[in-house]
């Protein structure tokens, strides 16, 4: 069977799907602050330390805490009202952040690590509660579009959020970008409340405290009896390995030391994000005119894209002048972004309700691991003299074609998911 491309348009979704489109405001807003503080607390680290490593540090922190928070996150969403989950997690964060206003020495950089733990903690939370909640509030022909809409949200609030971020933290400071982030999670819960959500999955799980464990390992089960799915969960995994980890500490490094502009090169990091935004917002919407929602074209579209991101990142590595580096970035985040919403769609079309939850969360469990890893080895690089930016985003670029090659095999061998009908 094949996937009818009959899917819903992006405006008739957001217009006439009251749910989604609360939960969408939710996200636009809740973004917008995320990217300041991300902005705010990198120049922050980067002007009360200088060090690369401190850094490579404070993206390993980022990415640990929702790995470690994950596996209860993932049973939760499958367990507990997901609606109610996602506003508790925004709260949190909105308290959270302010506690960033408190860091003001390399002593406090304890304080500064703790915030990020949390914070994003709750982040690890949120995602595959919100990924988990997607179909239940929209009609089948509707996910494609949702999905869509959803993953470039991120990348146009990536680019607003960075830029604007950028700006504000490198012209009036960080105070300001965390104070903005902390409202924005207010305002993201109030319009997530309104979404009216009726949970269907809560009956397929015990209450019992100690189910949780043998319910996080059935999810696992369930991936390894489905390997098909097992594999398209680890895409994101290998985006974030070989590429996205190192390149986050790369580029403030970059912005730091080679073009600086605003305090701390904030926004020289505020316009790679953005370029980065950009690249990944483009990207899914293009290639879905081509593929549709159904298996077979998304597949070949996410092969496609690590060949964009393998160019991409050797543009990048010339180093011949910041436009230049913005272009390397944006065709990077073209292949980038379509991996990453298709890779979700794979899953959304393919994964049944009642495990959901917990196979968006062992997804982002295993990503932000990835990513920890990634980003600790580039801080460490950047440490030794003998390594520089040209040879790290090289290698970066033939390192993508290792899972870029196993998929190709993959696809061409061993994939055995069957085209879904949506009507």
């Amino acid at each position: 069977m094949r996937v009818k491309q009959a899917s819903s348009g992006y405006r008739a979704l957001i217009n006439d799907n009251a749910n989604f489109r609360n939960l969408w405001f939710g996200q636009v807003i809740s973004l917008f602050g995320d990217w300041f503080t991300l902005i705010a607390s990198a120049t922050l680290l980067g002007k009360l330390t200088g060090s690369g490593m401190s850094i490579g540090i404070f993206f390993v922190v980022r990415m640990l805490a929702p790995f470690l928070i994950s596996p209860f996150a993932g049973v939760a969403a499958d367990r507990y009202n997901r609606k109610l989950i996602l506003i508790l997690s925004d709260i949190v964060r909105a308290i959270v952040v302010l506690g960033f206003l408190f860091v003001q020495s390399s002593e406090q950089l304890w304080l500064f690590y703790l915030l990020t733990f949390v914070q994003l903690a709750m982040h690890g939370v949120f995602y595959p509660t919100r990924n988990a909640i997607l179909p239940d509030i929209v009609s089948p022909n509707e996910v494609g579009t949702a999905n869509t809409i959803t993953g470039t949200t991120w990348s146009v609030m990536l680019s607003l959020g960075a830029a604007i971020g950028g700006l504000v933290a490198g012209k009036w400071g960080a105070p300001l970008a965390f104070l903005t982030d902390s409202v924005t999670f207010i305002f993201s819960a109030i319009f997530i409340s309104k979404v009216q959500y009726s949970p269907n999955h809560l009956s397929l799980s015990k209450k019992d405290v100690s189910s949780a464990s043998r319910e996080y390992l059935e999810g696992l089960r369930y991936l390894y009896k489905n390997r098909d799915i097992l594999i398209v969960a680890l895409h994101k995994s290998a985006l974030t390995l070989t590429v996205v980890g190192g390149y986050e500490v790369i580029q403030v490094a970059i912005a730091k030391d080679l073009f600086v502009f605003g305090e701390g090169g904030g926004f020289t990091l505020g316009m790679m994000y953005a370029a980065v935004g950009l690249g990944s917002g483009f990207g899914p919407i293009l290639a879905r005119l081509f593929t549709g929602d159904a298996n077979k074209p998304l597949c070949r579209a996410i092969l496609a894209s690590y060949v964009m991101m393998a160019v991409g990142l050797i543009i990048a590595s010339t180093l011949h002048s910041l436009t230049v580096i913005l272009l390397g970035i944006f065709v990077r985040a073209l292949g980038g972004g379509t991996l990453w919403v298709f890779s979700t769609q794979l899953l959304l079309n393919n994964t049944p309700e009642y495990v959901r939850g917990r196979i968006f969360a062992t997804e982002y469990a295993m990503l932000t691991l990835c990513m920890a890893l990634s980003a600790g080895t580039a801080g460490w690089a950047l440490e030794q003299i003998t390594i520089g930016f040209p040879f790290l985003l090289t290698l970066m670029s033939a390192l993508v074609f290792i899972p870029g090659t196993f998929w190709a095999i993959w696809i061409s061998k061993f994939w055995k998911v069957r085209e879904i009908e949506i009507t």
